[in-house]
């Protein structure tokens, strides 16, 4: 039976997204602090709490403090126009980096931002000063966590796995489940359950379009 859907591969660590990707399309949609540095004419509509009201023709006036989605404040974003500066979220600030530095292990990555490694690498899309702060604490917490996320899905064969992965990222997810694959995989083979040997698609796909040729 074919599948539903034919999970696309996320494009948030590189400098962009990829809008065919779900894990992406979900991770630009969360909210980003920013500042406006310049008032925003008719846009107070959208952000009623913010707007100057109908004398100022619903203006967001500048240094007002909104959240908007991540994929708006990339376009919005413009260094010569500063239409308005990003406020760093809590967990790539500082007092969080130290926390990762100290034992990112006992940090619940899910809870507080399930796209915890995508989301913090477009925003070094923003010229941050801390950008390289960022960038290193990033890594250094992927190297730390990412030991005991590949031996736990090696040491959990036909277990449940859900408390395993509960504090893990999305993309820490996918290593999670690449590695139980794998490890499915071996103990099917071990158990000579993988000796049958059929063709790859590729092989299969050239030989219809082969039989095609011939037709015509």
């Amino acid at each position: 039976m074919s599948e539903a859907y034919f999970r696309v591969e996320s494009g948030a660590l590189g400098p962009e997204e990829n809008f065919l990707s779900l894990d992406d399309i979900l991770m630009s949609h969360e909210k980003l602090p920013v500042r406006t540095e310049t008032p925003m004419p008719r846009l107070g509509a959208f952000f009623l709490e913010r707007s100057g009201g109908a004398e100022t023709d619903h203006a967001i006036p500048q240094g007002s403090k909104l959240e908007l989605p991540l994929w708006l404040a990339k376009g919005l974003f413009d260094n010569k126009r500063r239409i308005l500066s990003v406020e760093l979220p809590k967990i790539y600030q500082q007092g969080w980096r130290t926390v990762f530095s100290a034992d990112a292990n006992v940090v619940d990555l899910h809870k507080l931002g399930p796209h915890f490694y995508g989301f913090g690498s477009q925003l070094l899309h923003f010229d941050s000063p801390e950008n390289a702060d960022i960038s290193q604490s990033l890594l250094q917490t992927f190297i730390g966590r990412f030991r005991r996320i590949m031996d736990s899905s090696q040491n959990a064969y036909n277990e449940d796995t859900s408390a395993l992965v509960a504090r893990l990222d999305e993309m820490e997810r996918g290593l999670f489940q690449t590695g139980q694959k794998g490890l499915n995989d071996f103990q099917c083979w071990e158990k000579g359950q993988a000796s049958q040997i059929t063709a790859s698609s590729l092989v299969q796909n050239y030989k219809k379009r082969k039989l095609t040729d011939m037709d015509d």
